[in-house]
């Protein structure tokens, strides 16, 4: 039987959870239900509770998603259903009809889908499934929560007289409508509505003149309200049938009254199974935000979550895009409490409210953001002391309010029991505080009570260091910015960081080094030897990441080296094939040409014949008979090992020709061409000797001839010898 106090609930924030569960319900009775969720007693129930919302949870990302299963609440039907010879109107039995309908859907849905959905299937088995309740609405009462006609034949004889009458009526209207109005009496409305019968809107010159019964008149006075005389008649024949009508239908709700009060305890059942579902399906959807899962559950005494994020912290990060860091922390038989120390602004509370709230909203049967390798262990109770505790009200102080709730602790601890407490033994003289939190804490262990705490006091981390199954922890901070890095180490102490905090803030460094001597050296030495291996831890774990890192890195490399490496091989392989198959074509026709040159000589075409067909003999007995498939593997192979070399090829054409028109592009200074040079064009061999030049116009006199070019089209070859 789990114990939680309303003090705990409000340290671990639990109300804010339930809230924002509530939230997602899409009935009041849900959001309702939703709000006083509290612990379960019965670990069979709990694990229902879990079981249901994990299939719900998996209804998200499958086909069959459930129905819908939203409802009016019919509480106040069902109370008043209940006194003797009442009666309900008939858009309450409509209420009835639709959260029997709804419920009933529900039910067939979860039979057709058993499999995916047993816990839930097993829950809709608790209640009865029948047709009953909304036939007999049905019967009486439409779609739109009204009395049907035929409800009675009473009433339907009634209600065809009323609807003759209305006939009359209207026709009579009408008719009166038309004289009147031709003779000039009626206003321009002609006509209104008073106490809801058709009236004619008279002038009051000529209301006398017009017979009937005045039912009222404007606010001037100028038209007076007339039911026509002929209508009147009608009127009060239809106010018969109305009584009737309402007289019937009186008697029609109260047989159907009668008919359903004995359904009232599957009503009940029907409306509960309904909420039970909202809040299923709005922790479902809480789980859904939050990544929440169904850790293991063990018999063992073992609590282990491994990547647990604080739910609310996780939402509102979510919100701001900021990062949220989870936590991994164990606590089993051999290491049953766990002391957190280190500076403030670390992460200690934090990591204590995660592991307190996860499990609280466990063991409340909601779904929980950690790893799927989780598991945990159900407590009796959750005790906790967290955050400023000073009691106004019954004016103590901070100390006596925490030493009034360690005695709390003191009469309920037991090896069934969690206990969470921040800041242990802050309140009062630190050597007498340190000396009694440490007395506590003894008596805990001694107890088997399994707990975290936070704390600064050196005597309480030496404490967790000499009892075998109490540890010490600390946040890691970054040694140089001494900025947190949010994460959890068990098994060493930390630092306050108290000199080295107050020096990156500005704190003049004599004043640290006169504090230092105004307290023990040994607690100093201590507490600098706990901040050495603080950074010489977080030396290793950034070392540990970079080393993943490298390892991760050179993994990938050493998979690149070695897919390159295949290819290479394989290609290596493909060019021998090309190359053995080159070589044999090169002796075979070389060998042809032996043959070719001996027939040449010798004219013999029986010897030519016969050596011809020896060669194809020898290369035939090499060759293997391949299959069809085979053939075609090979030729696919040729082809490819053709292209990869056709490929090469163009690559280096290509690579070559970028090169020459690389080389063009380049401009080189050109030399400056004098008469008596020897010249030639650019683009052609032939060299002769500049004999003029007019303009930029050149004569090049080459010996047989001589020849006019542009000056710019030609080069120097050598110039004049002075």
């Amino acid at each position: 039987m789990i114990t939680i106090t309303e003090k705990t609930l409000k340290d671990l924030e639990f109300n804010t959870v339930l809230e924002t569960v509530g939230d997602s319900c899409t009935t009041e009775l849900g959001k309702e239900k939703a709000l006083t969720i509290t612990p379960y007693k019965n670990k069979g129930v709990l694990m229902q509770s879990l079981l249901q919302t994990s299939e719900y949870v998996s209804s998200f990302d499958n086909n069959n998603a459930l129905p819908n299963h939203g409802f009016d609440p019919i509480n106040n039907e069902i109370k008043f259903l209940a006194i003797e010879d009442s009666y309900l109107e008939a858009p309450a039995f409509r209420k009835i009809a639709t959260i029997s309908e709804t419920s009933n859907v529900l039910i067939k849905f979860l039979e057709k889908f058993e499999e995916y959905y047993p816990k839930l299937y097993r829950r809709a088995t608790e209640v009865e499934y029948t047709k009953e309740i909304v036939k007999i609405v049905e019967k009486a009462v439409d779609k739109y929560g009204e009395i049907k006609d035929d409800a009675s034949p009473e009433l339907q004889v009634i209600r065809r007289g009323m609807n003759e009458v209305k006939g009359k009526i209207n026709q009579s209207f009408a008719s009166a409508l038309s004289h009147n109005n031709g003779l000039g009496y009626l206003d321009d409305i002609k006509e209104s509505v008073v106490e809801n019968r058709r009236v004619l809107a008279v002038l009051a010159m000529y209301r006398r003149k017009v017979k009937g019964s005045i039912l009222g008149s404007s606010k001037t006075g100028s038209i007076a309200y007339i039911e026509p005389e002929a209508t009147l008649r009608y009127s009060r024949e239809l106010s018969n049938y109305e009584y009737e009508e309402k007289e019937e239908i009186k008697k029609i709700l109260k047989q159907l009254s009668d008919i359903v009060r004995p359904f009232i305890p599957l009503l009940q059942d029907y409306q509960e199974f309904l909420t039970d579902i909202d809040v299923t399906a709005a922790k479902a959807k809480y789980a859904l935000r939050i990544n929440g899962i169904l850790p293991t559950i063990t018999d063992d005494k073992r609590l282990f979550f491994r990547d647990a994020f604080h739910p609310i912290l996780f939402l509102n990060n979510k919100l701001k895009k900021a990062p949220t860091y989870p936590q991994t922390i164990e606590l089993a038989q051999d290491n049953r409490i766990i002391v957190i120390s280190g500076p403030n602004a670390g992460g200690k509370s934090i990591t204590l409210k995660t592991i307190g709230l996860l499990q609280l909203m466990l063991q409340c049967g909601i779904l929980i953001p950690v790893h799927e390798r989780s598991e945990t262990f159900l407590f009796d109770r959750i005790m906790t002391d967290i955050g400023d505790n000073q009691s106004i009200e019954n004016h103590l102080s901070t100390y006596s309010y925490r030493l009034k709730n360690m005695n709390y602790f003191l009469k309920k601890c037991n090896s069934k029991t969690l206990f969470l407490i921040d800041e242990f033994g802050t309140g009062s003289d630190p050597e007498l505080g340190g000396a009694l939190a440490e007395t506590f804490l003894e008596e805990f262990y001694n107890r088997e009570a399994f707990g975290i705490i936070t704390t600064h006091y050196s005597n309480l981390k030496m404490l967790a260091n000499e009892l075998p199954f109490a540890t010490n922890a600390n946040m890691l901070f970054d040694e140089r910015s001494l900025e947190p890095m949010y994460k959890l180490i068990l098994g060493q102490a930390g630092s306050s960081f108290t000199f080295e905090v107050a020096q990156k803030n500005g704190i003049p460094y004599g004043l640290i080094n006169r504090a230092k001597k105004k307290i023990e050296k040994g607690k100093v030495r201590f507490d600098k030897t706990i901040a050495t291996l603080q950074k010489e831890r977080s030396k290793l774990e950034k070392t540990s990441l970079n080393l993943k890192e490298e390892e991760v890195r050179a993994r990938e490399e050493g998979k690149k080296m070695e897919n390159i490496n295949t290819k290479i091989q394989q290609k290596l392989e493909n060019y021998q094939e090309l190359y053995d198959a080159n070589q044999r074509l090169i002796y075979m026709g070389q060998k042809l040409d032996d043959i070719s040159e001996t027939y040449f000589n010798n004219k013999n075409k029986k010897a030519l014949i016969g050596e011809f067909l020896k060669m194809v003999e020898i290369e035939n007995s090499k060759r293997k008979k391949l299959t069809v498939k085979e053939k075609k593997v090979k030729e696919v192979q040729k082809k490819k090992v053709v292209a990869e070399v056709k490929e090469k090829v163009e690559v280096i054409r290509k690579v070559k020709k970028e090169k020459k028109i690389k080389e063009k592009t380049i401009e080189k200074p050109k030399a400056i061409i004098r008469i008596g040079d020897r010249v030639r064009m650019i683009d052609g061999k032939a060299v002769g000797t500049l004999d003029a030049i007019e303009k930029k116009k050149a004569t090049v006199n080459y010996g047989i001839f001589t020849s006019k070019v542009d000056l710019d089209t030609l080069e120097l070859v050598e110039a004049m010898k002075k």
